[in-house]
């Protein structure tokens, strides 16, 4: 009897030590199957609430790891091939590198463009949408609306109020965080013009220029950006960041007076939120996360507590989120046109003042039909042209302006620094004035506008400065072109690297010797007379850019 009962005491302590086993490795450690590992970016914490109740109705609890988005990317890219290498060993479990089995973020468009062969391989499923738009403050609405006429305003409505002073905006650093890079990308676009993704020849600092001179707040990321702009309500009057941010703000008691959200006309930057499986082995897991996020009645319920739009298109919006977005804009294919616009635009939070010197042919042959052109073109980089491509190339805040007029001399050099109407004015009257001379003196002039640049740069050597100079006659007095060139390759080396020519090809000009001195300089040319192109049109394409 003692036996029986020793034996059947073993049994049943073999059957709860297997039960308690099996409990452990299906409801406990790394390998969960009802827990899943996520890189989270700090725009998706507002679903927190939700995810409660994904525990409770699915049995998955995710585990968010948030980091900020500029650290998200390189991340991404170790687990995505963490993912990639284990796949092709044909392992099935464990987590992808760093611990994390899927990720979760605001977008993974520069992640995508940047690790193409990573990317490629994860599975993604969009959650939610918010597209990259401005809020404005009543008085800076008003004067936009005033100013252009029209209930829908664009982004080139924006780079021309930024440009002027009108509006002075908040915009987290791009280098740093998908909504600034959204925002970038869109204004870029925008003035690129051509409706595609943006291409290399699209991407032009002067273009952006206008529009950086109005950035007053920056910020590594969006929580701080926005925080700063309620702490600093004098700074800035527009905020730029998801359409969500602008509604959660407008509803949430921290501001004095509602923004008017502008959706640009010439389209948005649209963020989708996706979530990517980085672990295959955990596919079934990450099917039923997204099979629940995406249910109607969850996309409401993001909809009403993230503000955002729903993914799902079965789900009708609700309340402000009816309003249209307009086409929404390419991001760059080519992760070269990216880091040159974010080269281009530089850090948002060091301003540097720009010069840019313009030599400008007062020669006889300009007499006319010519000087009108001239003045003509900087009426139109002074606000006249009210094209799109107009309002992001005019001159804008704070840029140094030195026009040099020349003939067979230097006839005469002012500088204008622009802070308003009076100062485009005195440009003007610089250029409408004055006599002609009787020669042409290229090279004499080029060489006078380097030693101004190299002036500028010994009394502020962070001063980006360049020279355009612009001319429709050959050389016919003063220095020849070599001595020219022996004088450049005497100056500093500070001033060879920062200091770029562009030259305007105008008239009778000889365009060999002007390309030459452009590929001397590291600078290129413009040709004024080119099918379909202006005087006009050759300042607005270049403005001391490459």
């Amino acid at each position: 009897m003692r036996r029986a009962v020793s034996t059947l005491t073993l049994r049943l302590f073999v059957a709860v030590t297997l039960t308690l086993a099996t409990t452990v490795a299906c409801s406990g450690g790394d390998d969960d199957p009802t827990t899943l590992h996520v890189l989270a970016g700090p725009d998706l914490a507002v679903l927190e609430p939700l995810l409660d109740e994904l525990r409770s109705e699915t049995g998955v609890e995710l585990k968010m790891d948030y980091r900020a988005d500029a650290d998200t990317g390189e991340a991404l890219a170790a687990a995505g091939a963490a993912a990639a290498g284990k796949a092709a060993a044909g392992a099935v479990t464990g987590k992808a590198g760093g611990g994390h089995e899927a990720a979760w973020l605001s977008t993974d468009r520069s992640f995508q463009l940047r690790h193409k062969d990573t990317a490629r391989g994860l599975l993604r499923t969009p959650t939610m949408l918010s597209p990259v738009v401005v809020g404005l403050r009543p008085d800076a609405a008003r004067a936009l609306h005033a100013k252009s006429g029209e209930q829908h305003l664009s982004w080139a409505d924006l780079a021309a109020a930024a440009a002027t002073g009108t509006v002075r905006f908040g915009m987290a650093d791009p280098r740093r965080t998908g909504t600034g890079l959204a925002a970038l990308v869109g204004v870029a676009t925008a003035a690129a013009g051509t409706g595609g993704a943006l291409r290399e020849e699209d991407v032009s600092c002067d273009r952006l220029r206008g529009f950086r001179s109005g950035q007053r707040i920056t910020a590594a990321s969006t929580r701080d950006l926005l925080d700063d702009f309620i702490d600093h309500p004098g700074t800035a009057n527009a905020l730029i960041t998801y359409e969500s941010d602008l509604l959660a703000l407008n509803s949430g008691g921290r501001l004095t007076e509602k923004l008017e959200i502008v959706r640009p006309k010439d389209g948005t930057v649209l963020a989708d939120f996706p979530l990517l499986l980085l672990d295959p082995g955990r596919r079934a897991t990450y099917d039923k996360v997204v099979r629940w996020l995406r249910q109607d009645s969850v996309q409401r319920k993001i909809m009403r507590t993230a503000l955002r739009r729903p993914a799902n298109p079965s789900v009708a919006r609700e309340g402000e989120l009816r309003a249209q977005v307009g086409n929404a804009l390419y991001f760059p294919d080519r992760p070269d046109v990216l880091e040159r616009l974010l080269d281009d635009y530089g850090d948002p939070a060091h301003r540097v003042a720009h010069q840019v010197v313009f030599l400008l042919d007062f020669s006889g042959s300009m007499r006319g039909e010519r000087m009108a052109e001239l003045r003509e073109a900087f009426a139109d980089l002074s606000g006249a042209d009210s094209s799109a491509t107009g309002a992001f190339a005019r001159f804008h805040q704070g840029e140094r302006l030195t026009v040099v007029r020349f003939g067979g001399r230097v006839l005469e050099e002012r500088t204008v620094t622009v802070r308003g109407q009076r100062d485009l004015r005195t440009l003007a009257d610089i250029v409408a004035h004055g006599g002609y001379g009787d020669a042409t003196a290229v090279w004499t002039a080029l060489d006078h506008g380097y030693r101004t640049a190299s002036s500028a740069l010994t009394d502020e050597p962070e001063r980006s400065v360049s020279i355009v100079l612009m001319t429709d006659g050959e050389n016919n007095a003063g220095i020849a072109y070599e001595e020219f060139v022996r004088r450049y390759e005497a100056r500093s080396a500070e001033t060879r690297t920062a200091v770029h020519t562009y030259p305007v090809h105008f008239g009778e000009a000889d365009a060999e010797a002007l390309r030459r001195a452009a590929g001397r300089t590291g600078g290129r040319m413009v040709d004024a007379d080119a099918r379909g192109s202006s005087l006009s049109e050759a300042f607005k394409e270049i403005r001391g850019c490459r």
